[in-house]
């Protein structure tokens, strides 16, 4: 399977203590680099959220947001500490007995810090569904580049086969190159009127011939082919190694361009770095 670089995931968990959405994007990078937007009280997670990152992402700059409400209905039952509630109310009464009126009211015993609490939400519990959800998110998202990765797969395969079409095409001009080479030298010392031997003549003819001919650069660009082929079947992180197929592809290509005679031939030349490029451009969103 091959996967791009480029995604993205969103996915939003509803609960009683509130809801949690989580949304993760990616674009190239070299490396894999992560970066995370918690709210304070999931601070704690980012580690364990970039050890997954790392066990399933090899390449890529990827971006990790989650937003988190908390539902205020959701707040657990109220306690009531009544030993403290008691003194209050003992003290109020004896500054009362003071001659002092003190117009206590029980809400005001109630709103003394420490006389009535909340119980505090399950934060451990809180956390694992949000990670749950984390993985469904990063599933979702890996799922993502994966589709992503099979339309740049097919691409690729489109820009490979047109590079056969060109390398079929110059190796069927060939021999009618040679030959108009041929007769075009051939011509030109009839003119001049330059008697030479059969054998220099033949000489110059296979100099000739050695100079032009770009069988080698063929056959290297069948084989490359095959090669990224393979690359492609075979799947996983191989964004560098294609990388490295391309520059061995405009190696061949320069070299087709250098030792051109034909317009034919120099056409060929120029639609390969065309398509050759257009390769480049979607290698570089491969992980």
């Amino acid at each position: 399977m091959i996967y791009s670089m480029t995604a993205f995931a969103r996915r939003e968990l509803k609960a009683e203590w509130g809801t949690a959405v989580w949304e993760i994007r990616s674009v190239n990078q070299r490396f894999l680099e992560t970066y995370f937007r918690l709210p304070e009280q999931f601070k704690s997670m980012e580690p364990v959220l970039r050890e997954r990152f790392r066990k399933s992402l090899q390449r890529g700059k990827v971006e990790c947001a989650l937003r988190f409400v908390a539902n205020d209905a959701a707040v657990g039952q109220l306690s009531i500490n009544e030993d403290l509630a008691k003194q209050l109310m003992h003290a109020a009464d004896w500054v009362q007995n003071q001659g002092t009126t003190t117009g206590v009211n029980p809400v005001d015993i109630l709103r003394w810090p420490g006389v009535i609490a909340a119980e505090e939400a399950d934060m451990d519990s809180i956390q694992g569904d949000i990670l749950k959800e984390f993985d469904l998110t990063l599933k979702d998202f890996i799922a993502a580049r994966a589709t992503e990765g099979e339309n740049l797969k097919a691409l690729i395969e489109q820009r490979l086969d047109g590079i056969q079409v060109e390398v079929d095409k110059v190796t069927g001009f060939m021999p009618e190159i040679i030959q108009w080479q041929r007769d075009k030298i051939q011509a030109r010392f009839e003119e001049a009127k330059i008697e030479l031997d059969a054998t220099r003549v033949e000489q110059e003819m296979v100099m000739l011939a050695q100079k032009v001919d770009v069988a080698e650069e063929l056959d290297r660009l069948v084989s490359h082919i095959g090669e990224t082929r393979k690359i492609l079947k075979k799947g996983g992180a191989v964004g560098r190694r294609l990388d490295f197929m391309m520059q061995e592809f405009n190696r061949e290509s320069n070299t087709l361009g250098s030792k051109s005679i034909n317009t034919d031939t120099t056409q060929s030349a120029v639609e390969l770095k065309v398509l050759i490029e257009q390769m480049r451009e979607q290698i570089a969103n491969i992980e």
